[in-house]
């Protein structure tokens, strides 16, 4: 499913985000990717969205080579990807189920298909009763799992977290956790960036971590 083969980054200062990166995520994996802050899991978590192009080496998703890609063929491939944020990224001034069906908005599903599948979303992270809130006024675990219910909207293949329950106490981070698993046992391809090592810890499944660009160990996922 996802695939570095020998892959570095370098941005225009000099600075090596990541060096010599090679490991494979096969489909339907659950994996955490760890490490410091700037280790690189932010850059790594960019290839596979093609946020930012590798320097050398191969990105390959879904045997698609990411470099290769271009035009309509890049949205395509944005469209089989669900991206989870820290800090959520929601429209304030929209209400719940506008941010959840954006994706297809822009993506130019029927507005009925739309609204049916907004609302399975939304059920699917316990928010159906909250569709017409703002975002304000939710909690923080809230505001998260609307995030993660407009990642899912579409569908995707692949969900991808960036540190999704950094801003959580304990309790809601299992919840989040939770609903990452949940989205995995129907072979979505989850691959999580975190510093909560308790979390790593609850969980049997992959780990991919990151010492200053470098990949140190890459376990298996068990799960």
């Amino acid at each position: 499913m996802i695939r570095f083969s020998q892959v570095s980054k370098r941005y225009p200062n000099g600075h090596d985000a990541l060096n010599d990166i090679s490991f494979f995520l096969p489909k339907g994996s659950f994996t955490f990717l760890t490490g410091h802050s700037g280790a690189g899991k932010s850059t790594l978590l960019k290839l596979i969205t093609l946020t930012e192009l590798a320097s050398r080496g191969q990105v390959l998703v879904s045997d698609k080579n990411l470099s290769k890609l271009g035009g309509n063929k890049i949205a395509a491939h944005r469209r089989t990807i669900g991206s989870v944020f820290q800090d959520h990224k929601l429209l304030e001034d929209r209400t719940v189920e506008d941010n959840v069906s954006l994706p297809l908005v822009v993506a130019g599903v029927d507005h009925s298909e739309i609204r049916r599948r907004v609302r399975a979303a939304l059920d699917k992270v316990g928010l159906l009763n909250k569709a017409k809130r703002y975002p304000i006024t939710l909690s923080g675990g809230e505001q998260q799992r609307v995030g993660i219910a407009r990642a899912v909207v579409g569908r995707p293949k692949i969900l991808l977290a960036d540190e999704p329950t950094g801003n959580l106490d304990p309790a809601l981070a299992d919840e989040i956790m939770q609903l990452f698993l949940n989205f995995n046992q129907v072979d979505i391809t989850v691959l999580i960036a975190t510093h909560d090592y308790r979390q790593i810890d609850r969980f049997d499944c992959g780990i991919l971590s990151l010492t200053n660009g470098r990949l140190q160990n890459h376990e298996g996922d068990n799960a």
